[in-house]
């Protein structure tokens, strides 16, 4: 495989019809162009160009070369160009995945609106809440709840996700309202699987952390499931707002305890470190940020 750069010089000589020509069209001396076409020359084994004091020709073998040269060329400067239009504009495809609870509720209804925007872009979306690998995967961006982040990736935080402690408002009537974490030990506390630590919930009061003991008739792993079943006024259960933002706004679930309950965790947008971010990239994760931001509209009027 030759060297791009030299068939390049030897295009433009074939163009230009002249080692002063094709100097000036690229900045180089004259002699630098004649070494060029000299070591391609040498590099093939054949004579490109008859050389005399007035006049420059081809041999047969060099018209052919810059037959060839030429088509090449052209092919690298549309692929320069087709690389620069995509990175320059959000266009092509975007592979994303999310988690799915967040996913489901918040990154999909949100397509519409971004792909209205970018009329040259789909998307490939994945909703999953295993572990993602972006390179071998060949993702341009997660979309994930997490606390701790991989140093492998660039995270961009998104929005925070609050948790509250909530039932309807007809399961205190019946059972009564907690004033401090402890007052959970009567209450039917169910358990959401994935957290870690069965059997205890932990907050934060202004005396530092509180561990609370919690009993219930139920234990689940998924959070949209165990939100039904606190609607349907079974118990008490920690759950993200993000997922009953609008009960809670309606009325339908009633908090309690939240000053014992901190930040954890937040929504990111993770990707690859490069020094040239890929538009379709950069445009999604500024609209996710323009959509959620540090008040989340499932927060507003909690």
């Amino acid at each position: 495989m030759q060297d791009l750069n030299l068939m390049a010089v030897y295009a433009h000589v074939v163009e230009g019809g002249s080692f002063a020509a094709a100097a000036r069209r690229l900045g180089m001396s004259r002699s630098a162009v004649s070494k060029a076409v000299a070591k391609l020359e040498k590099s093939l084994g054949a004579r490109l160009l008859n050389r005399s004091t007035r006049h420059l020709s081809m041999t047969e073998v060099g018209a052919a070369y810059a037959e060839h040269c030429s088509r090449i060329l052209d092919e690298a400067v549309r692929a320069e160009q087709v690389a620069s239009s995509l990175h320059a504009q959000p266009r092509g495809v975007l592979k994303l995945a999310a988690s799915v609870a967040f996913g489901t509720l918040h990154v999909a209804p949100a397509l519409a609106e971004f792909l209205a925007r970018y009329p040259e872009l789909d998307i490939d979306m994945t909703v999953a809440d295993r572990p993602v690998h972006l390179a071998e995967e060949g993702y341009d961006v997660v979309v994930r709840v997490a606390r701790d982040l991989p140093a492998s990736l660039v995270a961009r935080r998104l929005a925070p996700v609050r948790r509250r402690l909530c039932a309807t408002p007809e399961y205190f009537e019946r059972h009564g309202v907690p004033r401090i974490p402890q007052d959970l030990a009567g209450h039917n506390c169910l358990d959401y699987t994935h957290s870690g630590e069965q059997g205890l919930w932990r907050f934060t009061g202004p005396e530092g952390d509180i561990a609370v003991p919690v009993s219930g008739r139920l234990r689940i792993n998924d959070d949209e499931a165990l939100s039904q079943a606190v609607l349907g006024g079974l118990g008490l259960a920690l759950l993200p707002t993000f997922i009953i933002g609008r009960e809670l706004q309606a009325g339908r679930l009633r908090a309690v305890l939240s000053e014992y309950i901190p930040v954890e965790r937040h929504v990111y947008a993770l990707y690859l470190p490069t020094h040239h971010l890929p538009a379709k990239v950069r445009a999604f994760i500024d609209f996710l940020l323009e959509r959620f931001g540090p008040d989340p509209y499932w927060d507003r009027g909690e």
